[in-house]
């Protein structure tokens, strides 16, 4: 798959574009639908499967504080659109010029100028132009005035709810999971490179990773649960302790360490990634080192259960 940054270094190759838009954040089963959908027409047209994406995310932009948590780092995102079948990801910086953009206006320059579409892929609610005015409708107007199609994806639903970016953080926002499993298609993830902690899980004979995680990644809820660790291309069970850790701490920033099942290399400065199976229990003040420590073996034994049979 082809990564492009910023349009004007797109280089047609001469055959028709397949266009998907949209934010697709964490690339959920919803955006897989859509792909799935562009990749397929594509492939029966001849043409080349592309998804364009503002970088960062408008409201990151237009509105920081309120910018929601991404689910997926670009590489991450990158990642998933080429496992899905993507041809060309094209990145372009988002600016309040851009902001000011009619729908019209927008269509125009991007996607007949610049882009030369075949045919455009959203979804059900996708917005864009200046304020957002612009529907999917609207663009399927503008689609026949400039001469490309336009395919609006159903949505998708899981459990009677209709998947969307904003519902799994919920669900990782409460520890569940399994639901943001369901909604994702594949397991939560976070990943970070593994930076210098208080090195006190080495001392209870617990060594920990303790992962730099981007202050722009959603982190599920505080707990502890169950994890696949991967480091390179290896991967390791895992016990995952997400809190403030208050048996030490009145106040204590969140963090993310890593219980690696079975492990004792030295991994600082290496990126670690962590997929998510289930969350085994909330955070815990313990009165003491001992029942701290009669807990994480507890933690341990579960966390390899549940992994193992995942």
């Amino acid at each position: 798959m082809e990564i492009i940054r910023e349009i004007d270094n797109y280089i047609s190759n001469g055959k028709p574009l397949y266009l998907a838009l949209g934010n697709f954040d964490g690339v959920h089963r919803g955006h897989q639908k859509l792909i799935a959908e562009l990749v397929n027409r594509a492939k029966a047209n001849q043409g080349r499967a592309a998804a364009f994406i503002f970088e960062p995310h408008p409201a990151k932009v237009l509105n920081p504080e309120r910018a929601p948590k991404m689910l997926a780092a670009p590489e991450r995102q990158a990642e998933l659109f080429q496992d899905a079948g993507l041809d060309v990801l094209i990145y372009n910086a988002f600016t309040r010029d851009i902001a000011c953009w009619s729908p019209d206006e927008f269509v125009e320059k991007i996607l007949v100028k610049r882009l030369q579409v075949q045919e455009a892929f959203v979804g059900f609610n996708y917005s864009f132009g200046h304020k957002g005015a612009g529907t999917p409708q609207l663009l399927e107007q503008l689609g026949s005035k400039y001469n490309f199609k336009v395919n609006i994806i159903a949505p998708v639903e899981v459990d009677g709810e209709v998947v969307s970016s904003s519902l799994v953080r919920q669900a990782l926002e409460r520890g569940d999971i399994d639901f943001a499993r369901r909604m994702l298609g594949y397991y939560p993830m976070i990943e970070g490179q593994v930076i210098q902690g208080e090195r006190r899980g080495s001392t209870i004979g617990f060594p920990t990773a303790n992962l730099g995680i981007s202050a722009d990644l959603n982190v599920p809820a505080k707990g502890v649960y169950a994890a696949r660790a991967v480091i390179g291309n290896n991967t390791y069970k895992a016990a995952v302790n997400i809190g403030s850790k208050p048996t030490f701490h009145a106040e204590y920033p969140v963090s993310v360490e890593a219980h690696l099942l079975d492990f004792k290399e030295d991994i600082y400065g290496k990126q670690l990634r962590l997929f998510f199976i289930q969350k085994i229990r909330d955070e815990q003040k313990f009165n003491g080192i001992d029942e701290l420590v009669q807990q994480i073996n507890l933690d341990r034994l579960q966390a390899k259960q549940i992994v193992s049979l995942s």
